[in-house]
This record gives C-alpha cells, structure tokens and sequence, in this order.
C-alpha cells in the first residue's frame, strides 16, 4: 500500500471515529482521495510531497474528464480535509488546498410534486406488493417518508424501538449521529400501526430459538434492513402505478415535497429547518426559491395582462 493510500486509510478510519461520519460520506470521500491518489501516483508524486501547483492541476484535469461542478468541488472539500488532517497529524506543515478557490456548487431548484401527485403515489403504496404484508409496509414507507420529511437512509434504518406505543412524535438519528424528533400525521400513525401489528405476528409465527430483527423494516439484505436501492427501485414502481412519472420521483423527491408543501402552507422556515435535520439554514431556503418559482408561474399563466390578446 503506498503512502497516500494509508494516509486516505487511517484518515476515513478517524472521521467513522471522531465525527461520526455517514458510511455513504466515507465511501464519497474514500473514491475521490484514491483518485486523487492515483493521479498524482501516475506522475510520480505521493500526498505527502503534492503542493498547490499539483492540486490546481488535479482539478483542472477533472474539469477536462467533464465532472461537473458540485462533484469538483466535492473533491476539492474532501482534499482540504485530508490535508488538515495530515497538518494536525503531524504528517505535514502545511495544507496546500487550503487558499484553492472551488468551482462552487451550482444552485438548482430541487425537483418537487404535486399534492396531486403525492396523494396518487401515497393511493398506490397500498395497491403494490406481492401479497398484504408488503402492501402494508410499503403504506407504512411512504405515508412516513412524506409525513416526516426524512432522508431514505434514516427511514429504511429505523429501529422498531422508534414506533412502539403509538408515537405522536419519532425520534430520528440522522447525520452524524444526531437526534430529532419529528410529528406523524393520523394516515402515518395509522398505517405504522398496521404495519407494526403485522411485524410482530411475523415474529410471533417464527420458530423458537429465532433472533428477532430489531429493524422496523428487517430484510436479508447485510445490513438487516431494507436498502436504499431496493426502496429506489420500489418508489419507481409505485410511480408507473400511480400514472406519475417514474423520472421525477425518488425519496428525495418526496423530502422536497414535505419541506415545500409546509412552506406553501405557512410553515416556519426554521421549524421546516428543524423537522430536516439541516444543520445550517442556508440549506433550507432553498424552499424559498421553489416557492417564488411557483408563484412567479403562476402570475405569468394566470394573470389577466399576461394572457395573449
């Protein structure tokens, strides 16, 4: 193993340790240092030697593969990062990256339903299914995902400690490891009831000497819940049911659809802040521009000057 590579090695080992790190953060930041990595190991440097120059030129190559704007500046975070890790390892004096100037990330309007289509999509989630039991959990799926607003990582890996007793609130763990709880609507509660019951007649039809999966969602898969590709793949399947275009829904679609129907409907920005689990607000007032992009629309195809003579 070169050098650089035990330096990616031993740093994501502490972001798992330290920060808490999401397993899909690590595997980002693991990909784009070990190309980083091999590019300067294709021109005979290792990290511990790189300086600005050779990062500035690491960055021009990737704007010459074509990678767009948000995965080069990506890269360039997961670099300083590295490199600060090395400065306060000792392993470095100094982080080249440090003064770089990033691409930045190009701002685009999140992709977003309807109530309309959101009703439809919830409507045909108790429709699809080989047999009741998955018809009730994919009711549970998304009657919870768009009740809560979460992030597909934090709904297939609820612990089914979460929905016992008939919760008015669910405690989420998101990023990082942190904590907060948010409303179910009555058709959410309703539908993880449903679910929860059938869960525990599963359990209670299981041989003796049986473990019990502690997983709201238990599946075969490694990690004894459902994955997130399998749910990408179900959320499809209930839109082609649903007469919704499949291209436009995914669960983060649904996330999207949470925060801009509680906008529209006078939420508060920084409780919509506080139900995502964002960390800055900044994150969150991407809404705002949704919503003036809608209302906008509607002044130009609604308005009586507006219309063609």
């Amino acid at each position: 193993m070169s050098l650089s590579h035990r330096w990616i090695s031993t740093f994501l080992d502490a972001q798992a340790a330290e920060s808490g790190a999401a397993q899909n953060t690590l595997l980002a930041y693991g990909r784009d240092l070990v190309d980083y990595a091999d590019w300067l190991a294709h021109r005979g440097h290792e990290m511990d030697a790189a300086d600005r120059q050779m990062v500035e030129a690491y960055l021009t190559h990737c704007d010459a593969q074509g990678l767009s704007q948000a995965t080069r500046a990506r890269r360039l975070s997961a670099i300083r990062q590295i490199y600060r890790f090395a400065f306060e390892e000792g392993w470095r004096k100094d982080n080249p990256a440090i003064e770089i100037r990033g691409p930045g990330r190009a701002k685009r309007l999140p992709k977003t339903l309807s109530t309309q289509e959101v009703s439809d999509l919830l409507d045909a989630a108790r429709t699809q299914g080989r047999n009741p039991q998955d018809r009730l959990r994919n009711t549970c799926l998304m009657e919870l995902l768009y009740a809560t607003g979460m992030r597909v990582s934090e709904l297939v890996s609820l612990p089914i400690a979460a929905a016992r007793g008939d919760p008015r609130m669910l405690l989420i763990r998101g990023k990082g490891g942190k904590e907060r709880m948010v409303p179910l609507s009555p058709p959410a509660r309703e539908a993880l009831a449903a679910w929860l019951a059938e869960r525990d007649a599963q359990d209670d039809a299981r041989p003796r000497g049986t473990a019990l999966s502690r997983q709201l969602f238990p599946s075969r898969a490694a990690e004894g819940h459902l994955t997130r590709h399998r749910f990408y793949i179900l959320i499809k399947e209930i839109a082609v049911a649903a007469g919704v275009s499949p291209a436009k829904v995914t669960p983060h679609t649904l996330r999207h659809a949470f925060a801009t129907h509680l906008l529209e409907n006078g939420a508060d920005l920084r409780a919509i802040q506080t139900l995502l689990g964002h960390a800055d607000l900044a994150t969150t007032e991407i809404y705002t521009h949704v919503l003036e992009h809608r209302l906008r629309d509607l002044v130009e195809n609604h308005h009586p000057l507006n219309r063609p003579k």
